[in-house]
């Protein structure tokens, strides 16, 4: 466990170095000067040189590369362009939002969706298993933006049940709740559908395997069968497609953030795009990856902790 444990480490430095010179790299490939384009047309001279050497653009490209891994390394993303304020410290204060939507939305998929599977896979061909399979299509095909914008209409503008736009006053966890609820909807529709397939087509194959007829034949009692023998090799599959979905959602809290105007990484990101404020977008896309590599790395070895063929196998 602890070489499968090394290697996975080493293969995520190895991701996470790959985006940070992809990134790098694609900034600095865009056309003009990039003093001038963060400060605008109207910036003066020395505005301009002051910037650059505050920056280190006056070096080779190659130096400001490895001046801006240096930093990183020691948590240190460069300085906001307009506020000059450090970037560690914007993302700081405006990562927990995001996290709790993520958590959220793939919190209640997972609550909804392994159940739906589980019984769908029960019973195969049943009215239960068409209806999952419908829902499952369906909750797949609807983009997390358009159920955004029905949510914020339906349920804010026309019902009246829940806030429309913020995250909620500090301090007060109910109204925070109440601000979460929609957005959270919107980002983990879909992975209801993805959840209940999987766990479905994973149970189906493993109740076809002979210790699962064994446990038939000497009378075990359908749930200790169904919860205790199949369900813990069949969800092996799941834990992988969870991890993924929680990356999936941190791209998909974008949309979400900018719709119900939540102050999260996706919206500081898109944001930032939009000002031409490139240090705050290299360090949120470098924050974002990294949350993305670490709950891929958490559900790898998760697998690997319950199912040893997987480390055995590297």
């Amino acid at each position: 466990m602890l070489f499968y444990l090394v290697k996975r480490l080493g293969l995520s430095a190895a991701v996470i170095g790959l985006v940070v010179l992809v990134l790098f790299s694609l900034l600095h490939l865009i056309p003009g000067d990039p003093a001038t384009i963060a400060l605008g047309p109207r910036a003066t001279p020395e505005a301009i040189e002051r910037y650059a050497e505050k920056m280190h653009l006056d070096e080779p490209v190659w130096m400001q590369f490895l001046i801006y891994v240096g930093n990183a390394v020691t948590g240190d993303l460069g300085v906001d362009v307009f506020s000059d304020r450090p970037v560690t410290a914007i993302i700081g204060e405006r990562i927990g939002f995001t996290l709790s939507l993520v958590c959220a939305g793939m919190g209640w998929a997972v609550a909804l969706g392994l159940p739906l599977g589980c019984f769908a896979a029960v019973r195969p061909n049943s009215w239960l298993d068409r209806v999952t399979g419908v829902l499952s299509v369906g909750t797949i095909a609807v983009p997390s933006f358009l159920v955004s914008i029905w949510a914020l209409l339906i349920f804010a503008v026309s019902l009246r049940w829940l806030p429309a736009i913020g995250a909620g006053e500090p301090g007060q966890l109910g109204d925070q709740i109440s601000h979460l609820i929609l957005p959270a909807f919107a980002i983990g529709l879909s992975w209801v559908g993805y959840l209940a397939r999987m766990v479905r087509a994973s149970m189906l194959e493993v109740m076809g395997e002979p210790y699962i007829r064994s446990a038939r034949a000497f009378g075990l009692r359908p749930r200790k069968i169904v919860y205790g023998y199949a369900l813990r090799v069949a969800i092996l599959p799941t834990i992988t497609l969870i991890g993924m979905g929680f990356g999936g959602l941190i791209s998909s809290t974008v949309f979400a953030e900018i719709i119900f105007a939540r102050p999260g990484i996706g919206k500081l990101i898109f944001d930032s795009v939009m000002a031409r404020n490139f240090p705050v977008v290299q360090g949120g896309v470098l924050v974002a990856t990294g949350l993305y590599i670490v709950v891929v790395l958490i559900s790898d070895l998760l697998i690997a902790w319950f199912d040893p063929r997987v480390r055995e196998s590297l």
